[in-house]
């Protein structure tokens, strides 16, 4: 049964700090929109807009895209909120291009190969997620984590530039950054 993600944002504070990855390499993004997909509270949407980055951020909690949208237009900041359904047969996505695309803690290994042709030269792709590790520990079905070293081999047309994986804080997760080849 799918999560009730309205559910869940209305009984989630909104994080402050973005993902690991997206801390650690934002500033290696060329100038550009960026795509933030089940971007949720918008974390990772607005740390990105406050360094120049317009975004764009698709999600499909109505609750998430309320606040995303107020806040961006209270802070003044180059976020659009779109609802969309990532899960679905054929998604629709930006065409670009996209100087970078996040995805952090949202699972859909279809969408990695529409990655490649969205992104301009040089766009970094910046993933973050929970391993099978974690997906055991907590008692978790293992389909919507990563599995171990999964991040080290991106979809063709992208070469990895950085990963990790390993305990941080507490949980067991991966990231990676996947850069377009030029």
């Amino acid at each position: 049964m799918p999560k009730d993600w309205d559910a869940h944002y209305l009984s989630q504070p909104p994080h402050s700090q973005p993902a690991q990855v997206v801390a650690a390499y934002t500033h290696q993004l060329p100038a550009g929109p960026v795509l933030d997909l089940a971007g949720g509270l918008g974390r990772n949407a607005f740390f990105l807009a406050r360094r120049g980055h317009p975004v764009i951020l698709l999600e499909q909690s109505r609750v998430a895209l309320e606040f995303v949208q107020s806040e961006a237009a209270r802070q003044q900041l180059p976020v659009w909120a779109l609802e969309a359904n990532l899960e679905a047969p054929s998604p629709s996505l930006p065409p670009g291009p996209l100087a970078g695309i996040v995805k952090s803690y949202f699972l859909h290994r279809p969408l990695l190969e529409l990655f490649p042709p969205r992104l301009m030269p040089g766009g970094l792709v910046l993933l973050e997620g929970f391993t099978v590790v974690e997906a055991r520990r907590r008692g978790s079905q293992a389909a919507h984590y990563w599995q171990s070293g999964e991040l080290l081999h991106p979809p063709q047309g992208l070469r990895l530039r950085a990963w990790a994986e390993g305990w941080m804080d507490g949980h067991h997760r991966t990231w990676a950054v996947w850069e377009k080849t030029r």
